[in-house]
Parts: structure tokens; C-alpha cells; sequence
């Protein structure tokens, strides 16, 4: 059984002006995700500024998430590291915590080859009971997993069970699923892309744009799932602009300057990511404009 199914949020970490965590906020973006419609939390991804987070804090943000959210829906914690040790650490410490599932990126920089890949996910498997998603996020890690890898951990690791794919490439996601045999439940890792992936067998969107639009976002997916593509299509394309505003810079630079814009005072950004451009900010500001959430 999937860890979820339709459109679990890559929330954001609230901060205070000082670059502390604002947990009081963070409550609060967590009961406007579940009030929402959202069908899963995904705390300290990418989204979240986890590479900025000491481990101490990394666990007490997964712990409290947990504690505030109670089994309403999932909660699955990124818990991904370039250290096989520290993902192992960190997996293990979610788990205490209460998490629901883990997320696990690729490791970057090392740049590890498929065997390393697959010692790397199975060895972090073996030390926890929690399902786990793979990330592939090529673009961040500067590591391509290949489907054969995937398909290999999903089949052979019996917690591993799906992929967030943010590679964009359709022709290597429609091998993943031809190789898969029903095993990988797969998951868009791009706001932009929800609808394809949905039409090659996947169950959902792992999204940033939930932090802004997230009864929207989980219309895209419910309105698939009931056999109306026509509508869903119509939700995803609607949405474009404001997604492409979304990621005109880095991730989660542009989402955090929206949900200030729209009174949510979730904070600063830690470096090194810094403020928006003003002139992006205008952009996003006529896109949530124009898409009726600001």
C-alpha cells in the first residue's frame, strides 16, 4: 500500500528573524495544509532548508511534525545525505520520531556510481522499518539514477517502494514504469509535469506549489483519479505561470517570498540562499495575482 496517494506538500521551514526555527508557524502551516485538503507532509526537503540544518535541529522540526500532525495524513520526513552514516542517522531518528515514511535524495557531490546507488538506498534500508521514496533530482545532485537501479531497489528492498522523479525526462520515467511491474509508486517531483506523470501509472505530486495552492494542487491529482482528465489538465495548465514564477530562482527562494507576500510571515531564507530579485518579485506577485491567490 502507498505511503499516499495525490498531493503531499514540500513544506517549507518557518523561520524567525533571527534564523531560528518558528515552530509557533510551523503549526500553523500545518493545520492550513491538513484544512486544506493535503494528502501528505514532507518536512525538511528541499524545500524545507534541510541542507542548512544541524542535525539536532533537522530531527526536533521531523518530531514536532509529527507530534502536531497525529496520523491525520502521512508525514514523510527527508532524511537524505551525501553520507550513507548520516542518511542512516537521520533515517533512524525520523523513525523514532514518529514519521510515516522517508525521503531519501540521491547523494550529491561524491557522485556515486548505480553500485554504489544501490549499496547506498540498502543499507539505509536495512536500519529502519519506514517505506521509503527515492529522489531523483539530477539538476541538485549531479547524479542520474538509471531506471534499471530503481526498478532494482523497489523490487529487491522490500521497504524501498517509489521514486519522486524530478529528472524530467519522460522517455526514462516511461522505462521505469515498462521495467516496474507494478512495484514503484511514483510520484512528480515538478509542479509543472503533475499531469503526464499521472498518465504513466503515477500516484501523485510531492509539490511546492501545495505551499500556496493547496487545495488546487490536490484537485489535479483527485480530478485524475476520478476519470476526469479533461478537468485535470485544464487545473494543470491554469496553473503554469504561477509555477514557472515558482521556480524563477531557486527553490524555496521564490515560494517563501510568496506565502510573505500573502501575510504567512514565514520568515527569511538562511544563507547562502538569499531574497528574491525585486524584479522576480513582481513577476510572482501578477502570477499569484492572476491565478486568484493574492
Amino acid at each position: 500500500m502507498a505511503i499516499f496517494k495525490g498531493a503531499g506538500v514540500a513544506l517549507v521551514t518557518p523561520f524567525h528573524a533571527d534564523g531560528s526555527v518558528n515552530y509557533d508557524k510551523l503549526k500553523e502551516l500545518l493545520e492550513e495544509q491538513i484544512a486544506g485538503g493535503t494528502d501528505a507532509i514532507i518536512i525538511c526537503g528541499t524545500t524545507g532548508e534541510s541542507a542548512t540544518m544541524s542535525h539536532e535541529e533537522h530531527l526536533d522540526v521531523i518530531r514536532y511534525t509529527c507530534d502536531v500532525v497525529n496520523k491525520r495524513i502521512p508525514v514523510i520526513a527527508g532524511t537524505g545525505s551525501n553520507s550513507t552514516a548520516e542518511a542512516i542517522h537521520l533515517s533512524v531518528g525520523a523513525e523514532k520520531a514518529g514519521a510515516d515514511g522517508l525521503l531519501l535524495v540521491t547523494p550529491y557531490y561524491n557522485k556515486a556510481t548505480q553500485k554504489g546507488l544501490i549499496q547506498h538506498y540498502t543499507e539505509i534500508a536495512g536500519k529502519v522499518s519506514l517505506p521509503i521514496i527515492l529522489y531523483h533530482v539530477p539538476s541538485r545532485t549531479g547524479v542520474t539514477m538509471t531506471p534499471e537501479t530503481i526498478v532494482t531497489l523497489c523490487k529487491n528492498v522490500p521497504n524501498i517502494v517509489g521514486i519522486k522523479e524530478a529528472s524530467g525526462n519522460f522517455s526514462a520515467i516511461a522505462q521505469i514504469m515498462n521495467l516496474a511491474d507494478g512495484c514503484v509508486d511514483l510520484y512528480s517531483g515538478n509542479d509543472d509535469q503533475i499531469v503526464p506523470l499521472l498518465s504513466l501509472g503515477g500516484i501523485g505530486v510531492i509539490s511546492v506549489l501545495s505551499n500556496v495552492a493547496p487545495r488546487q494542487t490536490h484537485t489535479i491529482c483527485e480530478s485524475f483519479f476520478t476519470g476526469d482528465v479533461a478537468k485535470s489538465a485544464k487545473l494543470q495548465l491554469e496553473a503554469v505561470p504561477l509555477i514557472n514564477a515558482l521556480f524563477s530562482e531557486v527553490n524555496p527562494i521564490p515560494v517563501k517570498a510568496a506565502m510573505n507576500m500573502m501575510g504567512k510571515e514565514v520568515g527569511p531564507l538562511r544563507l547562502p540562499l538569499t531574497e528574491m530579485e525585486e524584479k522576480n518579485q513582481e513577476k510572482l506577485k501578477a502570477a499569484m495575482q492572476n491565478y486568484g491567490i493574492l
